[in-house]
């Protein structure tokens, strides 16, 4: 009867302790439950889920895993296209370019080729977007142009390839501020030249902007300092013929008093 007692009381002793181990030490998860090797659609649906919840990072992952499990399934251009734009937004710039060329590399004539433009435009656009320039933002025309003037090809092509396309009016709202942009950044560097007494550069710089960046807002600082410069290498008669321009397009111009200021007699 005791040994009987025993038996019973510890069955349900033994029972338990066997439940805990399997507890403490985990339960190993099948291959298949591993998110790597989900079906391709449960991968895309997953990092979908997360593009919507706004978790990019989490979304990257699972379409990371996407790409390298289904490189060339149904999903993987649009996957590649929804990465790209979530690495931008996580201010990831040199992937979600990297994203997007691949894309458009094998998938010349998708049907959202103008969007893989638009995103390429738009990551171009504002390359800093960190929390430095958050906090302490620059003037574009300050920055280094490289970034603005790929950008503005990104759009340009959008516009010429597609100009019925969705992305397009965004685009060119956004190459006419990339063109004043540019324009004034030959005008900073055509300054700084004019202060260092480097006139024939400083002329060089304020020419190329009256050429080539006609309708922007550096025009009529452009032949200010093209006039200037022409007086201070004592070419009178092309200063003169630039004042004259100036003149009749922007009468109210305060640099006009300047050249006149500046003539060498």
């Amino acid at each position: 009867m005791y040994a009987v007692c025993l038996r019973r009381t510890w069955f349900p002793l033994l029972l338990c302790l066997s439940l805990s181990a399997c507890s403490f030490f985990g339960h190993k998860k099948d291959a298949s439950e591993l998110a790597e090797n989900w079906p391709e659609e449960k991968l895309y649906l997953a990092a979908k889920k997360r593009l919507v919840n706004r978790t990019c990072d989490a979304a990257i992952d699972y379409y990371q895993k996407l790409q390298a499990r289904y490189p060339f399934g149904t999903y993987a251009p649009q996957a590649q296209l929804e990465m790209a734009y979530c690495q931008f937004k996580s201010d990831k710039t040199e992937e979600a370019l990297a994203t997007i060329d691949r894309f458009l590399k094998l998938n010349p004539a998708h049907l959202r080729t103008d969007y893989a433009f638009y995103l390429r435009g738009l990551v171009n656009f504002n390359p800093d977007k960190g929390m430095t320039a958050r906090f302490l933002p620059r003037d574009a025309a300050q920055r280094d142009p490289g970034a603005e003037l790929q950008s503005f090809n990104d759009f340009s092509e959008l516009v010429k390839r597609f100009p019925e396309s969705l992305y397009a009016p965004d685009a060119r709202q956004r190459m006419i501020y990339l063109r004043n942009t540019l324009a004034q950044h030959e005008i900073n560097v055509a300054n700084f030249y004019m202060r260092r007494g480097a006139f024939v550069a400083a002329a060089n710089r304020a020419r190329y902007v009256i050429e080539n960046f006609q309708q922007t807002q550096a025009i009529p600082q452009a032949l200010v300092i093209l006039a200037k410069a022409y007086r201070v290498l004592e070419l009178n008669d092309l200063s003169d013929s630039t004042l004259r321009v100036l003149r009749t397009n922007y009468p109210d111009n305060p640099g006009i008093i300047e050249i006149e200021r500046t003539r060498v007699k």
